[in-house]
């Protein structure tokens, strides 16, 4: 595991790889679960430092946002993010009252580092520096600059294509105290309409509309935002939204009990005592696996390699699409050589926990009841074409796979970029039901 100097001094890298592994252990390392720690508060002001740097300049594609940008608008990103956080209480579980202490003492330096790139001249970059300025602003001591930013938060960030974006800025607005009805209206319209786009899309009986439909969605530009960042409210980070005020939560799932001891058959699935025992983190990792891996990675940490894999061939150069670990019972999916997608298998795979509760070889139904109970964003579970319940603000999709008379949940645990199952998972994993 790299510490804290490592990290930051592979933020500059020339390897592009390793400045977006480095960038990803920021958010994994220093910010995970929504909590600073001893390092976090020192690292942003060495991130502050770094903006100005040229090298900084360089694009890639970034593991916790959508769309191609450079590392300074994503540094930027991570500041807002750190600044996002500091402004929760201990019992949120930011961490403990002395790092919390340390990341809010920051603020001044880091609002004093970013306040040139608000108006630079890279749309992502001003974006990203008046997302962390508005959310630096939170500080009591820098009350007096509100004024100063006020009207490039409603001008900029309130009509940004990128909807956490948005959404700070109708949040902090209404806490300077300015009307933000209009905002709020603009943002209901805008996802009606979009949710009226996405279902005729997905008729296949549409026709003419369907076609218009399809046509508009590409046209739209990107939401940018990753999906752990939308409408981030203290109610989302604390307790899940239940279904009615009057209707109870379900009782948590059970895995299947398993097969009986020496039964032979091709059906056979495993008990609870010979299933590895995971753990997922939602947009961060499963078990020992985290996103971002490469193949020799994962299989260094798995200790085996795999047993099947797949690539694609594009002219002379090969992708990995995927890899099937079968004596655990996973399947590693890639993009770009990096682990973006995790199934575990209904029958032998680990069992997978979220929340203590069981996600791997379960009754699907009872799977879904209970994650719809503690979803914590509205609007975010949606259905795949095949009716497999996914859930954005978790990075989890619940896959069924049938053995016979059997079905047992097989759990897809996703980076956002995999939330569309039809056109992200290859057709092999379609096989798997």
């Amino acid at each position: 595991m790299p510490d804290t100097p490592e990290i930051l001094g592979s933020v500059l890298a020339t390897d592009p790889a390793r400045r977006v592994r480095a960038v990803d252990d920021l958010y994994r390392l220093l910010l995970n679960q929504e909590q600073v720690f001893p390092a976090t508060a020192p690292a942003a002001l060495v991130l502050a430092c770094l903006l100005d740097d040229p090298r900084t300049l360089a694009e890639d594609w970034w593991e916790r946002r959508a769309g191609r940008r450079s590392l300074r608008a994503e540094l930027l990103n991570w500041l807002a993010s750190f600044a996002d956080i500091a402004r929760l209480d201990v019992e949120d579980g930011v961490g403990t009252a002395q790092d919390l202490a340390a990341a809010r003492s920051v603020r001044p330096i880091l609002h004093d580092r970013i306040a040139d790139f608000c108006d630079d001249a890279d749309p992502l970059v001003r974006e990203a520096a008046l997302a962390a300025t508005a959310l630096l602003l939170a500080d009591p001591a820098l009350a007096s600059s509100v004024p100063r930013y006020a009207p490039a938060v409603r001008e900029v960030l309130a009509v940004s294509a990128d909807s956490y974006y948005r959404w700070i800025a109708r949040e902090r607005l209404a806490a300077w105290g300015e009307d933000v009805t209009g905002l709020v209206t603009a943002e209901k319209e805008r996802r009606a309409v979009l949710d009226r786009a996405g279902e005729l899309a997905e008729d296949p009986f549409g026709g003419r509309e369907q076609e218009q439909a399809i046509r508009w969605l590409e046209e739209q530009p990107e939401d940018t935002a990753a999906p752990e960042r939308l409408g981030r409210r203290r109610e989302d980070r604390t307790a899940p939204i239940p279904a009615t005020l009057h209707e109870p939560a379900p009782e948590p799932p059970v895995a299947a009990a398993g097969s009986e001891t020496g039964y032979r058959s091709p059906w056979r699935f495993a008990r609870e005592e010979e299933r590895a025992e995971w753990t997922f983190t939602p947009y961060v990792g499963v078990g020992p696996l985290h996103f971002g891996m490469t193949l020799e990675e994962i299989t260094r940490v798995l200790g085996g390699g795999p047993v099947v894999s797949s690539y694609s061939h594009h002219g002379e150069d090969q992708q990995l699409n995927y890899a099937d670990f079968t004596e655990i019972g996973i399947r590693a999916l890639f993009h770009d050589g990096r682990l973006g997608c995790v199934a575990a298998d209904a029958f032998t795979g680990p069992q997978v926990r979220l929340d203590a509760a069981p996600l791997t070889g379960c009754a699907p139904s009872h799977v879904e009841d209970w994650l719809v109970h503690r979803t914590t964003r509205p609007g975010s579970l949606t259905y795949s074409v095949a009716g497999d319940p996914v859930f954005a603000d978790l990075g989890l999709a619940i896959r069924s796979q049938r053995a016979g008379d059997i079905v047992l949940t097989r759990p897809l645990f996703l980076l956002h970029d995999w939330l569309d199952l039809w056109h992200a998972l290859p057709s092999e994993e379609w096989n798997c039901s």
